[in-house]
């Protein structure tokens, strides 16, 4: 039985180590919970609807902000590590012994933080739009939003997310109308204080090499790794990188798109997770 989607979910809140982090549980009855750690100034209202309850026909989903991120009290960490902490401690509130991940961006960032440090938490992971640390032009990532606002003020992800094609801007408008249509209890936008720490937990991601990508070898969860051609935030090279070193990732690159891929192909993405997440 299917419970709520993602425009009827309520909004819930629990308290883990002096946080209270705001979430929303829908979907499926049954199966391992798939927890959604979010891009840089992402909330729960910002993944695609069709994205989210293309999940939540086959199996629990759940959506978070994570400390002081919209709803969520504290304080937004300035490192990856921490950020993943604090992601664990709120999975394990919610009295759940184990998820698979869906990590965007940053979120696929904190999602290999959990995955090594905490394997018997996490069964199977999504990467989508992300690479490891160290990886090809991620500590750029400030630089790059910041011409995606000067390039498209009013909406800087046609830019950031989607290719400069026809098709793929169309994709790009179509996935905003999407993410619009919850009109009631929407989450806040980020503060400054969150932005401005997301951006430096990025930059330290990107400066840290790890020439030996010992953390991705220490994940033996199985994977799926996703992007787009053209990703202008997390290049796509660093899907490569991914795929390469974790032990056992398969990879899907999708034409003609950017670092919003898994918007824009929200149908074959769906599918793809789901393959993964019921395989073996």
């Amino acid at each position: 039985m299917v419970k709520d989607n993602s425009r009827t979910a309520p909004t819930r809140h629990i308290e883990a180590g002096g946080i209270t982090y705001a979430y929303r549980r829908l979907g499926a009855d049954t199966g391992v919970p798939l927890v959604c750690c979010q891009h840089i100034t992402g909330t729960m209202d910002q993944w695609d609807p069709a994205m989210v309850d293309g999940f939540a026909d086959a199996r629990p989903v759940v959506l978070f902000d994570n400390a002081g991120v919209s709803r969520s009290t504290g304080s937004t960490p300035a490192t990856v590590e921490e950020m993943a902490h604090q992601a664990v401690d709120f999975i394990r509130a919610l009295g759940l012994t184990q998820v698979d991940l869906l990590g965007f961006s940053l979120g696929g960032f904190a999602a290999q933080v959990i995955a090594a440090e905490h394997g018997e938490l996490v069964r199977r992971m999504i990467l989508a739009g992300t690479g490891p640390e160290g990886g090809t032009g991620i500590k750029n990532l400030p630089q790059v939003i910041a011409e995606g606002r000067r390039q498209n003020p009013r909406e800087p992800r046609l830019y950031l997310f989607f290719d400069q094609t026809e098709t793929s801007q169309a994709a790009g408008r179509a996935f905003i109308e999407r993410q619009a249509r919850r009109t009631e209890d929407r989450d806040p936008d980020c503060s400054d204080q969150t932005i401005m720490a997301q951006a430096q937990a990025i930059v330290r991601w990107g400066s840290r090499a790890d020439a030996e990508f010992s953390r991705l070898k220490r994940i033996r969860q199985p994977a799926l790794v996703v992007n787009g051609k053209s990703d202008l935030m997390v290049p796509t090279i660093n899907s490569f990188a991914l795929f390469e070193h974790l032990p056992d990732a398969r990879l899907v690159l999708y034409p003609d798109s950017g670092h919003g891929a898994l918007f824009q192909f929200h149908e074959s993405f769906v599918q793809e997770g789901l393959r993964l997440l019921a395989d073996r």
